[in-house]
C-alpha cells in the first residue's frame, strides 16, 4: 500500500513527511556512498530538489551536502595544498587572494558561484582603480582553484570561464624606455656629480646586460669570470617576509630561461674592475652570508647588499637632481628645460632590452640575455622598433612623392 503525507498524496521512495510538516527526502550519493538527506517546507519544492540532485547523480556531480557547502575560501586552500609553489610565489599568491578576494567572494559556496558574481568582482575592482593586469593576476588564481572543483565534480563548468572578456581595469601603462639622448644626459648627470658618480659601474652593468634587480644585488664576485669574461646568472636576491620578518633570501630561477652565462663585453668588463676599485676605496667589505652565497658586489655603506628599494632611490635622487639642476639652467638661459623621466631598475632593464634590440640583435640571443622565459615577451620590443621604423620609412616615400 501506497505511503501518503498529511494531504493524501502519495510519497515516492526515499520521501517521508515529519511530525512538524516538514518534507525529507533520503537517498545514497554513489560516488561517495554516503547516505545524503534533503529537506523543504512542501512536497513540490521537496521534487523540485529531487530532480536536481537526479541530474547531478546522472552526471557524476557529487551531492554530499558537506561538498555543496564548501566556500571558495576553503576551495583555494585546497587548490594551494594541490601545487607545489616556491616560497616567494606561495606567500603573493596568499596575499593577493587575502587582500582581494578572500572578503568579496571567499565566503561564497561554489555551487552558488555565478560568472556574474566573478565579473562584478571585477568591475568593482576597475572601478577603484586597478590595473588591469592586478585584475589579470586575480583571475590566474580563480580560475584554476574552480577547474579544481570541476575535476572534483564538484561542479559542472568552471564559472570563471570567459569572464576576463570585459575590458577590466586601467591599461598597463606605457613602460618608460631612456632614448639614447636621454642616456647620455643620465651619464653626464651622474659622471660630474661627487655623491652619484660611484654607481657608474652598476648604472653600466645595468644598461649594458640588462638584468632584474634581484640578479643585479645578488651578484657575487664568484658569480664574475674576469678570465673568461663570463657572468654566471643563476638566483636572485629577494628582501620578503615568509613568516619570519623581513629579511634577504636567495630565490632561483623559476624557468631554465632564468639560469643563464652571459659573456661580458669589455664595458661590462670595465664596470666590474672599477666597482672593484670603489668597494676597496670606500672601505666597503661584504659582512653578510645569505643561505650559502656571500661576497656580494654591489654594497651598502654597511657592507650588506643594496636592497631592491635602495636601487630604486637612488635611480629616484639621481633623476631629481639632475632635473632640479636642469630646472636651474633653463631658467638663466631662458629655454625651455630638458627633464629626465622618472624611472625604476625595471625601466633600465628595458631600456637595455630595446638598445640591443635597436642594434640588430638576433631575436633568440636577446631573449637568452635577458632571461625570458617567452620569445613573445622579446618579440613585443622588436615589434615596437619595427612599428616606428615602418612609419618612418613611410614618411619618407610619403615626402619624397609629395615632392616635400
Amino acid at each position: 500500500m501506497a505511503r501518503k503525507d498529511s494531504k493524501g498524496r502519495n510519497l515516492r521512495t526515499g520521501e517521508s513527511e515529519r511530525k512538524d510538516g516538514i518534507y525529507m527526502y533520503r537517498y545514497t550519493d554513489v560516488k561517495s556512498g554516503k547516505r545524503q538527506a534533503i529537506y523543504a517546507g512542501d512536497l513540490p519544492e521537496l521534487r523540485e530538489k529531487e530532480k536536481q540532485i537526479a541530474k547531478d547523480l546522472d552526471d557524476n556531480i557529487l551531492t554530499d551536502t558537506a561538498i555543496k557547502k564548501m566556500t571558495l575560501n576553503t576551495l583555494f586552500e585546497r587548490y594551494m595544498q594541490t601545487r607545489r609553489f616556491y616560497d616567494s610565489t606561495k606567500i603573493n599568491y596568499e596575499n593577493m587572494w587575502d587582500i582581494h578576494v578572500k572578503n568579496e567572494l571567499g565566503n561564497i559556496k561554489i555551487v552558488q558561484l555565478r560568472p556574474s558574481h566573478i565579473k562584478t568582482f571585477y568591475n568593482k575592482m576597475s572601478e577603484q582603480g586597478y590595473a588591469n593586469n592586478t585584475i589579470k593576476y586575480i583571475h590566474t588564481l580563480l580560475y584554476p582553484a574552480l577547474e579544481l572543483a570541476v575535476d572534483d565534480d564538484i561542479i559542472r563548468k568552471n564559472p570563471a570561464k570567459n569572464t576576463l572578456s570585459g575590458d577590466y581595469g586601467e591599461a598597463p601603462k606605457e613602460k618608460e624606455i631612456l632614448t639614447m639622448e636621454q642616456q647620455e644626459r643620465l651619464f653626464v648627470c651622474v659622471c660630474g656629480s661627487p655623491v652619484y658618480n660611484v654607481y657608474i659601474p652598476m648604472l653600466t652593468v645595468m644598461l649594458e646586460l640588462g638584468l632584474r634587480c634581484g640578479e643585479l644585488i645578488g651578484l657575487t664576485w664568484s658569480d664574475v669570470d674576469m678570465e673568461k669574461k663570463e657572468i654566471s646568472v643563476n638566483h636572485q636576491l629577494i628582501y620578503k617576509d615568509f613568516g619570519d620578518g623581513y629579511k634577504f633570501h636567495i630565490n632561483t630561477p623559476k624557468t631554465k630561461a632564468g639560469n643563464r652565462i652571459i659573456p661580458m663585453s669589455q664595458v661590462v668588463q670595465r664596470a666590474f674592475t672599477e666597482q672593484k676599485k670603489i668597494n676597496f676605496m670606500l672601505g666597503r667589505h661584504s659582512i653578510e652570508e645569505i643561505e650559502g652565497y656571500s661576497d656580494f658586489i654591489f654594497l651598502a655603506k654597511t657592507g650588506r647588499p643594496l636592497m631592491p628599494s635602495a636601487v630604486n632611490n637612488v635611480l629616484y635622487n639621481i633623476i631629481d637632481a639632475y632635473n632640479k639642476t636642469e630646472a636651474g639652467k633653463a631658467e638663466k638661459e631662458r629655454r625651455t628645460p630638458v627633464f629626465l623621466p622618472k624611472i625604476s631598475s625595471h625601466s633600465l632593464r628595458h631600456t637595455a632590452c630595446t638598445n640591443m634590440a635597436k642594434r640588430g640583435m638576433n631575436i633568440k640571443i636577446l631573449q637568452y640575455i635577458m632571461g625570458h622565459a617567452h620569445s613573445d615577451v622579446t618579440m613585443d620590443v622588436y615589434n615596437h622598433i619595427a612599428g616606428v621604423k615602418e612609419v618612418r620609412e613611410e614618411i619618407i616615400k610619403y615626402e619624397k612623392a609629395v615632392g616635400v
